[in-house]
């Protein structure tokens, strides 16, 4: 341990680098938080020692990039399943990605160097209020990509949320300035290196405050609307071969029949569930181009399947028509009823850019790039979070696929659903994405108080509780059905009335607190 001290010392970039990938061992599915919490001790340690802003700022973002890189490393998995591209340029784009994803942790180690300079503790107070700040900037500069913020290392098993209960008062960017702070903590206790009861307190607080079993475990008392939440399974290099569409709604198709005494319910398809152009009014040649059906016969063969008493809510596209040709695409969520007729749709607001839509695309075409998913037109975002109204089957908020991983974008405040569900692929992500993307959308129950509904294509589909507790789910890579009852929301809390306005509150009392103690220490 001492060499490693020593050579980080040395190298500070190099060793920020090696902290920084091991921190990220903290996410799903490793949830080794103890590395997250001497990767981030060593930060601090670095940028305490740091020089100049120069090199504080340095040693961020040399921190992000290794952190970013294991942490996403399993957006490379996805340019494997399309023929657009090398799949060996995912290992690039990921790198890339976390050369610029680096810059919000070098902005908040440079806020807390200028703030802090040497005195340790507004350093400490400082850092965590800056990293609040520039995650929530990383959730919405250029569109965003909040994936994995650090607070999500509070999320404890399944059964419990664990230090994430306090999602609600804090909000996700502040619970990261928690983990920071926890981190702290061994940090200041190696810097102590007293064996007094100051630095065994210091040492067992943050193992003590990780391993608390907050939450009240799965609710079993749940009463609302009966569900069927399906996982088809289907391969993602299945899922757009137009000659598996059939196969595909077989799939589905065998693990939908409603059961005995479940009377009205839900039936949940994941996002790509129905590959046919649900509405009428497109030019007669994208629906043979699609190699789907005619819409209306689409419309009432899934209405049959649902059957009386059953509203299907399945990921479908849509398409923007102008005069006789089609100039974008929806990635949409539709509902229909037993007759085949839409009672109600979403379109996805939050994209993914090169994924659904290529940015500069008069600039990169040329170059041999391309989008991620399949198809020559862009997708075009909806208005945002939206409650469906769709009466005796209740309200519910949609959030597809990775719109869930934005903290406090995922509910319409002033009509708040009774649920949200969200339908997603994740068969791109290899085996590091999906337990991630559910961990987060795990968060965003406890945030809201709010149930939320996965139905994946391959896993892992879950019925999340509104504390965060996950009551059933179908494994990675299986194929199943959960049939449940809804489980009730709670009141909404604290967050869901204030939105990100809360976590920017508790970094302003930090960063308020560092001046203060700053000050104090140079009078």
């Amino acid at each position: 341990m001492g060499r490693l001290v020593t050579l980080a010392t040395r190298y500070p970039r190099l060793g920020a680098l090696v902290l920084g990938a091991g921190a990220a061992c903290g996410f799903q599915p490793l949830a080794l938080w103890p590395l997250t919490l001497l990767g981030l001790a060593g930060l601090i340690a670095l940028v305490h020692r740091a020089a100049d802003w120069r090199q504080a700022a340095l040693i961020g973002w040399a921190f992000g990039v290794g952190h970013f890189t294991v942490g996403n490393f399993w957006i490379a998995t996805a340019f494997t399943y399309q023929a657009a591209m090398p799949g060996w340029l995912g290992a690039i784009a990921v790198v890339l990605l976390s050369i610029y994803l680096a810059v919000y942790p070098a902005l908040a180690t440079l806020t807390a160097w200028l703030i802090a300079r040497r005195h340790r503790g507004a350093l400490v107070l400082a850092l965590a209020g800056g990293w609040t700040i520039t995650e929530w900037l990383r959730s919405w500069v250029f569109t965003g990509f909040a994936w994995n913020p650090l607070g999500i290392t509070a999320l404890g098993s399944f059964g419990r949320p664990g230090l994430a209960g306090l999602a609600p008062y804090l909000g996700t960017y502040a619970l990261s300035a928690l983990i920071v702070l926890l981190a702290a903590c061994w940090w200041i206790a190696a810097v102590r290196a007293k064996a007094d009861w100051r630095g065994i307190a210091l040492t067992l607080v943050p193992v003590a405050a990780l391993l608390v079993p907050l939450g009240s475990g799965p609710d079993k008392a749940a009463t609302g609307r009966p569900f069927t939440l399906v996982q088809p399974n289907i391969p993602q290099d299945e899922l757009n071969d137009y000659t598996m569409y059939e196969a595909n709604y077989q799939r589905l198709a065998k693990l939908s029949p409603a059961r005995a005494g479940q009377g009205k319910r839900l039936l949940l398809w994941p996002e790509s569930g129905v590959p046919d152009y649900l509405r009428e009014g497109y030019p007669d040649r994208y629906y043979l181009d699609n190699y789907g059906a005619d819409p209306v016969l689409a419309r009432q063969r899934l209405g049959r399947l649902a059957g009386p008493g059953t509203l299907l809510l399945s990921g479908t596209t849509d398409l923007e028509v102008r005069g006789r040709k089609a100039v974008a695409a929806r990635n949409s969520v539709t509902a229909l009823d037993a007759t085949g007729t839409i009672r109600a749709s979403y379109a996805k607001a939050h994209l993914v850019p090169y994924g659904e839509y290529l940015p500069m695309r008069a600039i990169l075409t040329p170059l041999g790039l391309s989008r991620l998913v399949p198809g020559a037109l862009d997708f075009w975002p909806g208005p945002g979070p939206r409650t469906l109204e769709l009466g005796d089957w209740g309200r519910v908020g949609v959030q597809v696929c990775y719109e869930i991983i934005f903290s406090g974008q995922v509910v319409d405040q002033k009509n708040r659903p009774d649920f949200l569900f969200n339908p997603s692929n994740d068969g791109w992500f290899g085996a590091w994405g999906p337990p991630q993307h559910l961990a987060q959308a795990r968060l965003r129950a406890i945030e809201e108080g709010l149930p939320v509904l996965r139905a994946t294509t391959t896993g892992i589909s879950a019925v999340i509780a509104a504390d965060g507790t996950v009551g059933q789910y179908i494994p990675h890579q299986t194929a199943g059905r959960i049939d449940a009852a809804l489980p009730p929301a709670l009141a909404p809390t604290l967050f869901a009335r204030t939105g990100n306005v809360l976590p920017l509150g508790w970094a302003a009392v930090l960063l308020v607190l560092s001046l203060v103690a700053s000050r104090r220490r140079r009078g």
